[in-house]
Formats: structure tokens, C-alpha cells, sequence
């Protein structure tokens, strides 16, 4: 993109600049520390220039916004003519309690929903199971049953309004009651948009979420896929999730390559379920972090949408270019949140909205001030809100499609988490890929030694973070945090227990066998759950079906 004759001057220039200007700069005020490292403990040159970016073929490698290879975006015009969808990712207690904080959120101008779930419901269990107990509603909403998502949903126009629905190991249960109530609205599967998260291999990497095998998990994952593709054709079957990754201690380089492996992977057992790419590829999304590091996460999302476009283009065989287009939902992230002096948290997250934004995000939640606490307030969520709707009205930064674009940093910073990226796949390759390198430990490996070396960064000063190891308070002033109803657990057993005594318990017995026999043979399970859930089996019923058949996953220890 440059003229080797002009970067040789340019050399010259840049060595005379450090022996006079810069030399006699340094002398009279020297930098702050001997090393300057990003949140990924990358080190950060003191300056970029046409040398550090002189390879870069601007078709190949930039491309014009809505054109391959989509480094500059998916979308000719992006935010221009468009904003992000703004979802909110909420759920606490029962559903009733949920339902009433969506309502609040699309009346204060979100624009897509966005379900969190309890711990019970994560994990296959019924709210009143024994291996529930104490987990009720804490880190989202309980949903046993039908009738849980229905009053979840109630008064919700589900034919206009997205939703992201955070569920992996129950996600074809969870996913069949949104579609059931849905129905019992009058909405059509076809005419349903969203997203299920669905994405089993990184809970075996990060999260541990998980339920049954690496094997039978994934042959779930295909059903879905499939099922979608035939029947729903405006969802998201998988938003394959670096999110989790990144805050279990990765890197944005680890995020990137991890998530964008585990994307590969899914769709290779596609392919081998003898669909074409192009029929589920296009309905794939995915679901990053925004840390605090402003131009490393921009860099790793620009470099996402390279590296993905490349892949399903020349690995695949991809021919209808929106199997080429990495689209992303972004949160802001959770982890880099303080319960030390929390106020903090709405600057952390306004920089890393606008990271995300100016990234070319098209789905978006911000963390809550008080979210190191417990779950958001209606005030804190508030404020939250705001804060994208700031920066989409007020902060000019949706004027034009990618600003950064061209920038010698952002561009080298781009280069380099791609080359670090293509590293990583090698060193999987080498494994045997995903599933052999999730067994022998590779990817918790990798994370763990990430996420203590910036524990160290921390622990020894030099990585600061403001209230914890550097301009720490005394007594910070108290924050209000959510209460929940501390009646909910009774009112949600209570129900529970009238939908086992008043639905058919021999459909109820005869759906869950059929389910048996498709989770023992080959059949896709989808319209078995289905048929299982519009009976109101129990979410906790159809999973200890489904244990007997798949069989229930034990983590191995590494040495």
C-alpha cells in the first residue's frame, strides 16, 4: 500500500526524530514506566507508522465496508443508517419479576431482549430439585416449565421483538418452550428472531456449564442447527460465545482464536450432518467481550471479521457471501467490574460500549454499575441504557463507518492478534483439533496461565486498577442493590407443582419415551422436545431423560 522508496525516507526520518526531538524529550521528562503492555499483556510500541502496517493490501486485507473480507464492517453503511440493537441481558427470580424488567427496558428504549437464566435452570434442573436448593433466581430467571416461559413472555410481542436467550446444555429445551409460548401467542416459528447462545464447547473450555459429553452435546448442537435452518429461518441457532473465555482470564488473542475454533468446529459436524454450508452458515453469530484495553478491542474484532470471512470462504467452500459475514453481539466486561468504589464501573463500561461500537458491533449490552454486587437495579440498569444511547445520539461516532480504519495501530494491532490467531489454530491442529484439545486440557491451560500472569500484573503494581491497587478510598458510600421477592421460591414450587397435577400425565409419559428413543437412535431430537414441552413435561423431566441416553460428562483432572 506504500511505496518502498517513501518508507525507506520514512526510516530515515523516524531515526533522526529519535536522535534529536525525541532524545531531548526523554532527557527533560522521562516516560511514566520502562514498558507499556495492553490488558493482554501485549507490549505497545511508543509509535505506529506506514512501516508497521507496509504489507497491507488495502482489497485484501481493509476492503470497503460490506465487502469481503469485511475487516471495515458487514454492513455498506453501518450505524449510519442502523443502530446496534441495544439488549439488555436480564432475568432475577421468578418470571413474573423478569417479565416486568423487560417491560421496563423496551419502555425506556431497548431495543431486543435478552434472557439471563438461573443457575438451576443452566444446569437442567427443575427449581425445586434438591440439587437446586439455595440457587433459586440468583443469577437469573427460573424456568421449570412451559408455563414459566409463558408468563416470562406475557404481553411481550414476540413477532416484533429479538431475543437472546443465554442457555447451552438445556438450550433445545429452553429453546422449544420460547417457541411453544410463542405459538400459544399466535407467532409463528418462521416469524421468530433471535438467538440462542448454544455454544457447548466453550462451557467445556471456560464456563463448565455442561451436562452431557463432549459427543452427545454436540450432536444436540447439529439438531438445533438443522432444525432451525428448516424451520426458523430468522434465528440464530448458535451465538458462539468468546465472552466466557476472555472472562475466565484469556486474552483477546485467546478469546479470538478460541471462539473463532470452536466456530470452525461447529461447522464441520454441520457439513458432516450433510447439510450444505450455506444453508446454516449464514445463521451462525457470535458473542464477544469488551474489555478494558479501548484499540486491542477493536483490533480483535476487526480481525474476527477477517479471519471468519477467509475461513468459510477458502476452507469451506462458502459461496453465498453471508456465510462469509461475522456478525457479534458484544458485552461489556463483567469481570473487569469493581465492588471497590462501583461508580467507577459506568466510565469502565461507557469506554468499552464505544470500543465495541466503534468495532462495528451489531447487538450490544452494557454491565451495570453494581454488578460486582449483585444483580442490577432498576436505577443501575437505567443508567446502563444510557449509556449506549449516549453514544449513539451524542458522541458522533456513528456518523461515519469505521473511523479507526486506517489508523497505523489499530491496523498493526489488527495484524498481530490474526497472526496470533492462526498460531493458536496450528497449535490445535496439532492436537487433533477442538474436542481432542478440550480433553487433554489445552484450552483451560492456556486461560489459566493468562488469567494468573494478570493477577500477578496486578498483585505487583504493574497493572493498575483504579480504586483496588491505586487511588484506593477508605469507605466508598453504599450502593443500592436489587432485593429481590423473598416470596418468589414459594410462588415458583407452587406452580411447579400445579403444572405436574394438572397436565396429561400420560402425554406427559408417552412424549418424554418418544424423546427417549430419538436421544437412543439417530433422529433429530428437536421435534421430540418439542412435543415433550408443549406437553409441559419439566425442564428437569426431559434432561434426566436425556442423561440415561447421552450420558453425563465428569471433567478429568489435568497434572
Amino acid at each position: 500500500m506504500y511505496d518502498r522508496n517513501r518508507l525507506i525516507q520514512l526510516q530515515d526520518s523516524l531515526n533522526h526524530w529519535e536522535q534529536t526531538n525525541l532524545k531531548k524529550a526523554l532527557a527533560s521528562l522521562p516516560e511514566r514506566r520502562d514498558s507499556f503492555i495492553t490488558t493482554s499483556s501485549e507490549p505497545v510500541n511508543r509509535l505506529y507508522t506506514p512501516a508497521d502496517i507496509a504489507d497491507l493490501d488495502y482489497t485484501e486485507d481493509l476492503g470497503n465496508p460490506g465487502e469481503y473480507p469485511y475487516t471495515r464492517g458487514v454492513h455498506a453503511t453501518l450505524h449510519r443508517s442502523k443502530l446496534w440493537t441495544m439488549r439488555m441481558f436480564a432475568g432475577f427470580g421468578t418470571a413474573e419479576e423478569t417479565n416486568k424488567r423487560f417491560k421496563y427496558l423496551l419502555s425506556q428504549g431497548q431495543t431486543g431482549l435478552s434472557i439471563a437464566f438461573d443457575l438451576a435452570t443452566l444446569m437442567g434442573y427443575d427449581s425445586d430439585a434438591p440439587e437446586a436448593e439455595g440457587e433459586f433466581g440468583k443469577c437469573g430467571v427460573a424456568i421449570s416449565s412451559l408455563k414459566d416461559m409463558e408468563i416470562l413472555l406475557e404481553g411481550i410481542p414476540l413477532d416484533q421483538v429479538s431475543t437472546s436467550m443465554t442457555i447451552n446444555s438445556p438450550a433445545p429445551i429452553v429453546w422449544a418452550m420460547y417457541i411453544a409460548a410463542a405459538e400459544k401467542q399466535g407467532v409463528r416459528p418462521e416469524q421468530l428472531r433471535g438467538t440462542t447462545q448454544n455454544d457447548i464447547l466453550k462451557e467445556f473450555i471456560a464456563q463448565k456449564e455442561y451436562i452431557f459429553p463432549p459427543e452427545p452435546s454436540m450432536r444436540l448442537v447439529t439438531d438445533t442447527m438443522e432444525f432451525g435452518a428448516a424451520n426458523l429461518p430468522q434465528w440464530n441457532t448458535i451465538s458462539i460465545s468468546g465472552y466466557h473465555i476472555r472472562e475466565a482470564g484469556s486474552t483477546a488473542a485467546q478469546e479470538l482464536a478460541f471462539t473463532l475454533a470452536d466456530g470452525m468446529e461447529y461447522v464441520r459436524w454441520g457439513i458432516q450432518r450433510g447439510m450444505d454450508v450455506d444453508e446454516f452458515a449464514p445463521r451462525l453469530s457470535f458473542f464477544f467481550n469488551a474489555h478494558n484495553d479501548f484499540f486491542e478491542e477493536i483490533a480483535k474484532y476487526r480481525a474476527a471479521r477477517r479471519i471468519w470471512a477467509r475461513e468459510m470462504k477458502e476452507t469451506f467452500g462458502a459461496k453465498n457471501p453471508r456465510s462469509w459475514v461475522l456478525r457479534f453481539h458484544t458485552q461489556t466486561a463483567g469481570v473487569s467490574l469493581t465492588a471497590q468504589q462501583p461508580v467507577n464501573n459506568v466510565v469502565r463500561v461507557a469506554l468499552q460500549a464505544l470500543a465495541a461500537v466503534l468495532g462495528g458491533t451489531q447487538s450490544l449490552h452494557t454491565n451495570s454499575l453494581d454488578e460486582a454486587l449483585a444483580l442490577p437495579s432498576e436505577h443501575a440498569v437505567t443508567i446502563a441504557l444510557r449509556t449506549q444511547q449516549i453514544i449513539a445520539e451524542e458522541s458522533g461516532v456513528t456518523n461515519t463507518v469505521d473511523p479507526l480504519g486506517g489508523s497505523f495501530f489499530v491496523e498493526a494491532s489488527t495484524d498481530r492478534i490474526e497472526a496470533q490467531a492462526y498460531e493458536y489454530f496450528r497449535r490445535i491442529q496439532d492436537l487433533g483439533g477442538v474436542l481432542p484439545a478440550i480433553e487433554r486440557g489445552f484450552f483451560q491451560g492456556e486461560i489459566s496461565d493468562a488469567a494468573y500472569r494478570y493477577q500477578r500484573e496486578i498483585d505487583s503494581g504493574v497493572r493498575r486498577i483504579v480504586g483496588v491497587n491505586a487511588f484506593v478510598e477508605g469507605n466508598a458510600p453504599p450502593v443500592p442493590i436489587l432485593v429481590m421477592d423473598p416470596l418468589g421460591y414459594e410462588r415458583q414450587v407452587a406452580r411447579l407443582a400445579e403444572v405436574r397435577a394438572t397436565r396429561d400425565s400420560g402425554r406427559v409419559g408417552q412424549a418424554l419415551d418418544r424423546l427417549r428413543i430419538a436421544c437412543a437412535g439417530t433422529e433429530n431430537t428437536m421435534p421430540y422436545i418439542l412435543e415433550a414441552v408443549r406437553a409441559y413435561a419439566t425442564l428437569g423431566e426431559m434432561i434426566a431423560v436425556m442423561k440415561k441416553e447421552l450420558g453425563i460428562y465428569r471433567e478429568p483432572t489435568w497434572i
